[in-house]
């Protein structure tokens, strides 16, 4: 008998999820239309782009809320139960509050499991078409940079002269062991510059110590200005969206960062966010079911969704900044991401305490 409630339980929770999950989808697809509207706008595109953009955005930031989804969606699968005066039910067959919240907690656990595997590389995997999109729509060809075995290239067009840059390493605000080839416009080759050190930290670049090849001659210049269209910011944000990496295609960026001499904390902070993400759940759907067995449901459905909300708004804000601690290497990176969930999991355990009770 307690297995078909269990059953019964996980369907309604189900029930609730893909309700909320949809609401949710609604929202984002809604929100980041006003978004791509306005960038479809400048480019005199066909109306039909904004929404497909952003249907392909939706699923990435969808994944980024789920803990919060799984919260909001357990109060309302405890609300629906509790207007059909089921809690009663069950506790006359033998199956308590902590047993519902068992269900719920090892249902969201698993989940988790399935989220990571399944939706985490589908939602990357648009995230990737959807950038590729924006930046084929927006890209005029004349620069881009990318990350190989071999360093960053970084092909740039600025001041009628196209320049191709190789460095093998990045050091904070400098390009180390640097090459740079320019053109003009016809591709014929106009100079050889390579140096030591290269500080990218504005769009004027100061190449130090920098040996000049042209018309077959050499010279030497300690300090010589040339003007680009990347800064080190601009670098940096080029290879910051990681929910458009796969698993396996962040593995690979780590190395290629790791051979540039880039830091790679932000992608250690990352994936274990990812990992964290079958407890992450079933702490949310805990934390939920003891608040909803605690107000003994006489909120009303506004009420709870609010207290929701600002719950999860706290908890957002606890984990970004304990993430910026983890990637700047205030904390380390494991600390960063497992202590918000220490100190939630620490309170459930606390509010398990009088479940039974209720």
């Amino acid at each position: 008998m307690i297995v078909i409630y269990r059953k019964y339980i996980i369907k309604e929770f189900l029930r609730s999820l893909f309700k909320i999950s949809g609401v949710f989808f609604f929202l984002i697809v809604i929100s980041n239309l006003f978004e791509e509207l306005s960038f479809v706008e400048k480019l005199n595109l066909n109306p039909a782009y904004p929404l497909l953009l952003s249907i392909l955005n939706a699923p990435s930031i969808l994944f980024d809320i789920l803990p919060f989804i799984f919260l909001i969606s357990t109060q309302f699968f405890f609300i629906t139960l509790s207007e059909k005066d089921e809690f009663s039910i069950f506790k006359h067959n033998g199956l308590s509050n902590i047993r519902i919240l068992n269900t719920l907690t090892i249902f969201s656990f698993f989940g988790g499991i399935v989220a990571i595997l399944l939706f985490y590389t589908f939602s990357s995997s648009l995230k990737n078409y959807y950038l590729e999109i924006k930046n084929d729509l927006t890209s005029d060809k004349k620069y881009l940079a990318v990350i190989t075995d071999n360093g960053l290239w970084i092909k740039d067009e600025i001041d009628q002269m196209i320049s191709i840059t190789n460095a093998d390493k990045i050091r904070a605000n400098y390009l180390i062991d640097v090459s740079i080839v320019q053109f003009d416009k016809d591709f014929k080759l106009v100079k050889a510059i390579t140096s030591k050190k290269v500080n990218i930290k504005s769009k004027e670049w100061k190449i130090e110590e920098a040996f000049v090849n042209q018309n077959n001659s050499q010279q030497t210049a300690k300090n010589l200005l040339i003007n680009s269209n990347f800064d080190e910011t601009k670098i940096n944000n080029l290879f910051s969206n990681l929910s458009s990496f796969s698993f396996w295609e962040l593995d690979k960026l780590k190395k290629d960062y790791q051979s540039l001499g880039y830091s790679t904390m932000e992608i250690l902070v990352y994936k274990n966010k990812i990992y964290s993400i079958p407890i992450y759940l079933a702490i949310m759907t805990l934390l939920s079911g003891i608040i909803m067995f605690n107000s003994k449901y006489k909120k009303s459905k506004i009420i709870n969704i609010i207290m929701g909300i600002f719950i999860s708004v706290i908890i957002y804000y606890v984990s970004y900044f304990s993430n910026l601690l983890g990637t700047n290497d205030k904390i380390p990176v494991i600390l960063s991401i497992w202590l918000p969930l220490t100190i939630i999991g620490l309170f459930c355990l606390i509010g398990l305490v009088r479940v039974n009770e209720k």
